[in-house]
C-alpha cells in the first residue's frame, strides 16, 4: 500500500474575534475515505477528561463523527499536567493505523515533536483549544482566549469601579490557552483600570480543584480579603470558589472565572460568582473533527477558526445564547460510543 504524502506545513494564525476567521483553503493529497473503503478513524486527544469542558468537547466530536460516518478514538491523560503521558498517547495512537489526530496540547512546545513525526508518517493533526507552536499542524480551532481575559477584566473593572486589590490565580505554565487568558486579563486591567492593584499574579494552582483550593487558602492567609479575583479555567474557578465559601467571602469578593459546571452555575445564580467567561467546547469538538476529516479527504477547510466567547452573569444566564453554553447538550455521551 502506498504511503500518503505528508501534509504540507501551514502558517499558524492566531484566533481573533467571535466569528470564524477566513483563511486560505487547503487540500490534502488524499481524496477518499480509508484504504479499501474502510471507515476513517480519527484520534481525539484532550488535555484531560474529567472536567465538564472536556465532556462537551467529546460530545461535539462524537456528534460530528456520527454525522459524517467516521470513527473517533477518545483518549486523554489521567492528569492534566502529565506531558509525558499525552506525548505517549499521541505516539501510540499515531502508530495504530489512525487517519488523523485532533489534539489539545498540554504544552505548546513539548507536543511539537510527536505531531511532526505523525505528519511525516502521513497523519495530519488538527490542534484545538490551546495552540501548538511551529507549523506542523494543519489547522487550529479555539476560543479567542486573549479576548476572554479582556472580558473578565472589563467586568471586574466595572463592578469594582476601577479600584481595589486583586488576585489572579494562574493555571499551569506551558498551556497556551490559559496563558493567553491571563495575558489578556492583565493587559486590559493595566491599560483601562490602573486604580486596581494586582497584589498577586504569579501563583500557579496546577490542574486540580484541590490544588486550586490550597493555593487560594495560602493567598488569603497572605493578603487577606482582597476586592477581586480572576481564575482562568474550570478547576481554578471552582477550587478558589470553595476556599472563598469556607471563609465566608463568596459574593463579597468580585470573582470572575472561566468555563462552567453545575456547581459554578449554581454559584453564579446565587451571586457568589460575579461572572463566568464561557467558551463553546461543543462547537470546538464538532468543528475540529469535521476539519480533520476534510483534511484527510482533500476537501477545503479553514486553517484558523475562532469559536464563541462571551461573559455570563446573573442577569443574562437564562438567555438562550448564554444558557446553551452554560449547559451544552451532552446526551450523546449516554448513548454509547
Amino acid at each position: 500500500m502506498a504511503r500518503r504524502r505528508p501534509i504540507p506545513p501551514v502558517l499558524f494564525l492566531p484566533a481573533a474575534g467571535l466569528i470564524l476567521l477566513a483563511a486560505l483553503s487547503c487540500r490534502s493529497p488524499r481524496g477518499a475515505d480509508g484504504p479499501d473503503g474502510r471507515t476513517l478513524r480519527i484520534a481525539v486527544i484532550p488535555i484531560g477528561t474529567t472536567h465538564e469542558f472536556w465532556k462537551a468537547v467529546h460530545a461535539g466530536a462524537l456528534t460530528a463523527a456520527r454525522e459524517i460516518g467516521v470513527e473517533i478514538i477518545w483518549k486523554g491523560p489521567l492528569r492534566e499536567d502529565d506531558r509525558n503521558e499525552q506525548i505517549q498517547i499521541v505516539e501510540t495512537l499515531a502508530g495504530s493505523g489512525i487517519d488523523a489526530l485532533v489534539l489539545s496540547p498540554l504544552d505548546d512546545r513539548a507536543l511539537i515533536r510527536p505531531v511532526a513525526e505523525a505528519r511525516r508518517s502521513g497523519i495530519p493533526t488538527v490542534i484545538f483549544n490551546s495552540a501548538l507552536q511551529g507549523q506542523e499542524h494543519a489547522a487550529f480551532i479555539a476560543t479567542d482566549n486573549f479576548l476572554g481575559g479582556t472580558l473578565a477584566a472589563k467586568e471586574i473593572g466595572r463592578r469594582t469601579g476601577g479600584r481595589g486589590r486583586l488576585i489572579m490565580v494562574r493555571l499551569m505554565a506551558g498551556v497556551e490557552g490559559t496563558t493567553k487568558r491571563e495575558e489578556g486579563f492583565l493587559a486590559t486591567l493595566r491599560a483601562e483600570y490602573p486604580g486596581i492593584e494586582v497584589v498577586s499574579e504569579n501563583q500557579y494552582a496546577g490542574p486540580s480543584t484541590e490544588l486550586a483550593y490550597q493555593t487560594m487558602e495560602n493567598l488569603l492567609s497572605r493578603f487577606g480579603a482582597v476586592d477581586a479575583l480572576f481564575t482562568p479555567n474550570e478547576s481554578t474557578t471552582f477550587g478558589c470558589l470553595r476556599a472563598l465559601q469556607d471563609h465566608g467571602l463568596a459574593g463579597k469578593i468580585v470573582h470572575v472565572g472561566f468555563d462552567a459546571s453545575e456547581k459554578l452555575i449554581e454559584a453564579l445564580a446565587k451571586g457568589e460568582l460575579a461572572g463566568l467567561v464561557l467558551q463553546d467546547p461543543f462547537a470546538m469538538g464538532y468543528r475540529s473533527l469535521k476539519t480533520a476529516v476534510a483534511v484527510v479527504r482533500g476537501e477545503p477547510y479553514e486553517r484558523t477558526v475562532a469559536t464563541a466567547v462571551l461573559l455570563a452573569g446573573r442577569d443574562n444566564m437564562t438567555e438562550p445564547a448564554v444558557s446553551r453554553l452554560l449547559r451544552p447538550d451532552l446526551s450523546i455521551l449516554d448513548s454509547g460510543h
